[in-house]
């Protein structure tokens, strides 16, 4: 799950007394998840420990940040974020057909 965005505005006044428990529940939802799709079999608990990462919260499958799958050593190409890439340039993962899960 996607940290909140916030915009340029400065929040709101008495934001930062609900701050901290909008932080607290939005990690109790996530371990909620992480436990139920672990519980169901609807993701690996590889998979679901790098969700848990910073920068890897929308990770698709873990071939794709494997290096030695890749021919440059690298990660896949749907790991690098779109604001990196040419303008219109549609890329997709050749192992799961992901159209970019880093963002």
């Amino acid at each position: 799950m996607p940290k909140v965005k916030r915009s340029k505005r400065p929040p709101p006044d008495g934001w930062e007394l609900i701050e901290p428990t909008l932080d607290e529940l939005e990690q109790k939802m996530r371990e909620e998840l992480y436990d139920y799709c672990v519980r169901e079999g609807y993701a690996d608990p590889n998979l679901i420990a790098k969700w848990k990462k910073q920068g890897y919260e929308n990770l698709c499958c873990l071939r794709c940040i494997q290096t030695r799958d890749t021919n440059f050593g690298t990660n896949c190409i749907c790991r690098v974020p779109k604001n990196k890439l040419e303008e219109g340039k549609i890329v997709e993962c050749v192992h799961c057909g992901c159209r970019g899960c880093s963002g």
